[in-house]
């Protein structure tokens, strides 16, 4: 068995069958539009956004930037929303206003196991209670014309496992797509995604199945795709250190092979997501710095001496300083290259 050349979710095509999973502080539209363009990935998520923050800033535009997070450029289509809550009308809301920006489907986060967000009944901790999660669908079922999925992890805990249940429920209140994160919210993001789970639903449902865990390579999403016959599969962390994975998973199941970057290569992308960064209007030097300081964390990882690189840029301050300290590290590769 093969992934699929390409996924419907009603109407929306996403082709290949390849998601970028939500990822807060990471998945925003600087990063989407860079994934989009390394190519391979069909299918492109925000971070998850608070329905109840949706909710304050309808009332107080000025004062609150939750709504920065469902900006989008028409480049990054098709794109999903995905949002967290646990009230069942203030998410039909919020739902609402996902349908009035134009996005192509609505999401619903029933999988972070953050602490903060399990506490208040959001993300994962709404598997502990399946009645309001059944109210949370139909509600915002009722509200939204436009296609609607969800993602969830299998259980709050090992002996705690509803994903089938989940998944049932969700086909039964209109959910037109599911994805499964193959772990236990006790799990966090240790241990080993059990890809089980994934068959166990795709069994279970006629819906289309999306898998997630665990895949680090492209022979990890070809294994999947074989153990589980899941629709599609949704790759995350592996995403933010190896950009180029879903374009080597569409080379791989092309032609059984695929590159590997070069050191130009990825001096290129390094260079290449900073002056995204930079080109963005309305940021300030600061929150570009902070943003440049992360995603060196991601991007040095398969860098020779990357821990050097990563170590002189947390030292520097000023966006230009941190260019010049990525192109003065990458000199010896870039005359090797010439």
């Amino acid at each position: 068995m093969e992934l699929s050349a390409e996924l419907r979710i009603r109407d929306v095509l996403v082709r290949p069958a390849t998601v970028l999973a939500p990822m807060a502080g990471v998945t925003d539209t600087v990063f989407r539009r860079f994934i989009r363009g390394l190519g391979g990935c069909g299918l492109l998520m925000t971070e998850f956004t608070s329905s109840h923050g949706i909710s304050a800033a309808l009332r107080h535009p000025r004062s609150n930037k939750t709504l920065r997070y469902l900006y989008f450029e028409p480049e990054e289509r098709p794109i999903t929303a995905q949002l967290f809550g646990a009230d069942p009308q203030v998410m039909a809301d919020a739902a609402r206003v996902v349908q009035d920006l134009g996005f192509d489907i609505v999401d619903l986060n029933f999988g972070c196991p953050v602490k903060k967000v399990c506490k208040s009944n959001g993300g994962s901790g709404l598997l502990r209670d399946l009645p309001l999660v059944e109210r949370i669908l139909r509600a915002v079922r009722a509200a939204v014309r436009m296609p609607f999925t969800i993602k969830f992890r299998c259980g709050w805990s090992e002996r705690e496992i509803v994903d089938v249940e989940m998944a049932r429920l969700a086909e039964d209140c209109g959910v037109e797509a599911v994805a499964l994160h193959a772990r236990t919210r006790e799990q966090g993001f240790g241990g080993q995604a059990d890809w089980s789970r994934i068959a166990a639903v795709k069994a279970a449902v006629r819906l289309p199945v999306i898998g997630n865990g665990d895949i680090v390579t492209p022979q990890d999403a070809a294994r999947m795709v074989r153990e589980t016959g899941c629709d599609a599969i949704m790759i995350g962390r592996a995403a933010s250190s190896n950009p180029w994975i879903f374009r080597q998973i569409e080379q791989y199941l092309a032609g059984g092979r695929y590159d590997e970057p070069s050191e130009l290569d990825r001096y290129e992308m390094i260079r290449r997501y900073y002056r995204m960064l930079l080109d963005r209007d309305g940021s300030v030097d600061s929150e570009i710095a902070g943003k440049m300081k992360q995603f060196a964390t991601y991007f040095t990882h398969g860098v020779r001496n990357g821990a050097r690189l990563r170590a002189e840029i947390y030292h520097a301050h000023a966006p230009e300083e941190i260019c010049a300290t990525v192109d003065r590290f990458f000199e010896p590769a870039l005359a090797g290259a010439a």
